[in-house]
């Protein structure tokens, strides 16, 4: 792992908010004891307010002041000017509940924040610390760093491959699906190339090293993901974009009440009834009860803030294997030969795979197994590298090979071939004879093209593409079958990464994958969901987790945002529409500052207890 480590930002999870909000409470709690159950003089009482507005006031208040250096107008601003104002008014209490709302708010959201760039970790953690290199005889443990180009590795069972490089003895499988998004376990054979960052199956493999491990296949995703997450684009918050509007219209009112009244207690008032409550604790609230209301439903939202956008989202990007499809090739054709039993065939065909670790062996044992088909035993095995598998089942030769190694053999059989259509296909001969073309496909999700249908008309959807590592006719074959028009193959994370960020560009969008090789889309994307827990990478990469891979969970997430996004805008709305009354009132002159801070607090009462109505499931969350 040590070869692998990258710079990451600083993780800084504070409690500073929590801490200033309980040190508000205890030091009002303090103060009212004193003003009202001792007498005591002035300025003893409002010691503890002082204490609160200095240990908790003058962070916030610093906070603020740096976003406002760097042109970050927020929905806190108003705070900060409450805080300030009551400061330098001597109107200690005001300010204090003002730190109380605002801290509140904010602890609020942390309860709901993940930290930057954990997905470069999980890469990182996944790669092992060692490999197994061999010199004559002997094995010898070394760093990541010391393996050079063409030295002999031993990668063991169920090990992640170290570097890029060319098996030179063993026979096995090893599974690339979260590199190259391909859903089959690869054969890996004398001369088969294998990828830093696979899996390796239950069989030990020699190796040799063709690339060195900063330049293996996994540093360059890591490489990207890197770069992915560093412009990863900033997300405007709900919050931010309300109070873009409020702030403005809040000071405004402040400085008319001070200007014709002349007194600037009676600013102050218009601002502590103005501080935007609603946005800084309604909208967490309705973050949050979302949030708990998509984990009991399976899914998994680890950023909040994507969790906004899904509704505002007018571009919808897939992966292909996993995604849309189940990710497990099927037998989906057998073309016989016209005096050739098709179960017969299948029957003596599965008999010999059940040895073998070829990819497509475990489909083919399926199907027959799904027709009660009896399986027999095989002799005389032998699976040469490129050959094909060969052996014999009740003394029957069978020869499973590629069309191209069969061709070789017999030249004069093309005709017996069926034309070569999209997907993997196998030849079987028996005795010496051409007996039947096998297709295999990764079969479509049964819900895909219901819910590809329903994306614009129930949830405003402009464009659905498709992007696959996978080869163009297999993207085509299955963009048809599901109903996609626009599609595109042969696409490595780097070609992903380019085109989500292009996308992004000109409109929010949401990429839906899994595997290593979508983790830089996932980032790139306005909101990124990966399905199950496949890879720690994935997950880490996406804003959104679909525990049980489905698209109706896809459809459950996109409405509880929508749903959310309702909510959060009735509470902070209304919350605002009562504040503006409040401040109108304070204008007047006929609300003080203190009891200005309890009557936004009757309203944010009101404003949190219509957001928790989101936690509460609707009967349905699918609508196709």
């Amino acid at each position: 792992m040590a070869y692998y480590r990258i710079s990451l930002p600083d993780q800084v999870v504070s409690r500073k908010q929590v801490l200033i909000a309980v040190l508000a409470v205890l030091c009002i709690t303090i103060h009212l004891m004193l003003r009202f159950g001792v007498e005591t003089d002035a300025t003893v009482h409002q010691l503890p307010l002082l204490i609160a507005l200095v240990l908790g006031g003058v962070p916030l208040i610093w906070d603020l002041a740096v976003k406002v250096f760097n042109r970050e107008f927020g929905s806190d601003l108003l705070a900060g000017i409450s805080i300030v104002t009551s400061v330098l008014l001597g109107e200690y209490l005001a300010g204090t509940l003002v730190v109380l709302m605002l801290a509140g708010g904010e602890a609020l959201e942390a309860y709901a924040v993940r930290s930057a760039s954990s997905v470069l970790a999980a890469l990182a953690k996944r790669m092992p610390s060692v490999a197994h290199r061999k010199s004559g005889t002997t094995v010898q443990d070394v760093g990541l760093e010391d393996i050079r180009v063409g030295d002999v590795l031993l990668v063991l069972p169920h090990e992640i491959c170290p570097v890029d490089g060319t098996v030179m003895e063993g026979h096995g499988v090893m599974d690339e699906s979260y590199l190259t998004g391909e859903p089959y376990l690869m054969s890996k054979t004398p001369g088969s190339t294998v990828l830093s960052g696979s899996i390796n199956g239950d069989s030990a493999l020699t190796i040799r090293a063709d690339k060195l491990p900063v330049d293996s296949r996994y540093a360059k995703i890591m490489q990207v993901m890197e770069s992915s997450q560093q412009h990863r684009p900033k997300i405007r918050r709900l919050g931010d974009q309300l109070g873009a509007f409020y702030t403005p219209l809040a000071v405004t009112l402040g400085v008319v009440a001070w200007f014709f009244s002349g007194d600037p207690v009676r600013f102050l008032a218009v601002m502590v009834v103005a501080t935007p409550c609603p946005l800084l604790i309604a909208i967490p609230v309705t973050v949050i009860g979302s949030i708990s209301l998509a984990a009991r439903r399976g899914i998994i939202v680890r950023d909040p803030a994507a969790l906004e956008q899904v509704d505002a989202c007018r571009t919808i990007i897939f992966d292909k294997t996993g995604t849309l499809t189940y990710g497990k090739p099927r037998l989906t054709g057998q073309q016989c030969r016209a005096n050739c039993n098709p179960d017969e065939v299948l029957a003596l065909v599965a008999s010999l795979e059940q040895y073998s670790k070829h990819p497509l062996a475990e489909a083919i044992v399926a199907a027959a197994r799904s027709k009660n088909l009896r399986l027999q035993p095989a002799t005389r095995m032998s699976e040469r590298p490129g050959e094909g598998l060969r052996g014999v089942v009740d003394g029957k030769e069978i020869w499973v090979t590629s069309r191209q190694k069969y061709l070789a053999a017999y030249p004069g059989d093309a005709d017996l071939l069926t034309p070569q259509e999209g997907g993997l296909e196998c030849v079987i001969v028996i005795d010496e004879r051409y007996a039947a073309t096998y297709q295999f496909r990764d079969a479509p999700r049964q819900e895909g093209v219901q819910f590809v249908s329903h994306l614009a008309r129930k949830h405003g959807i402009r464009r659905v593409v498709l992007l696959s590592g996978d080869r163009e006719s297999e993207v085509e074959y299955l963009a048809k079958l599901v109903g996609i028009s626009e599609y595109y193959g042969g696409q490595s994370p780097e070609d992903k990464l380019e085109f989500v960020t292009r996308e992004t560009a000109l409109a929010k969008t949401m990429f839906v994958g899994d595997g290593i090789n979508d983790a830089p889309a996932l980032t790139a994307a306005t909101v990124g969901v990966a399905f199950g827990q496949n890879s720690d990478v994935t997950t880490e990469a996406a804003d959104a987790v679909i525990m049980d891979s489905s698209l109706a969970k896809v459809d459950e997430f996109m409405h509880i945002s929508q749903r959310m996004r309702g909510i959060a805008l009735e509470s902070a709305v209304g919350g605002m529409a009562l504040s503006v009354v409040g401040m109108l009132i304070a204008t007047a002159g006929y609300l003080p500052p203190v009891a200005g801070a309890v009557g936004q607090e009757i309203i944010d009462l009101l404003a949190v207890l219509n957001a928790l109505r989101v936690a509460m499931p609707p009967r349905t969350l699918v609508d196709f």
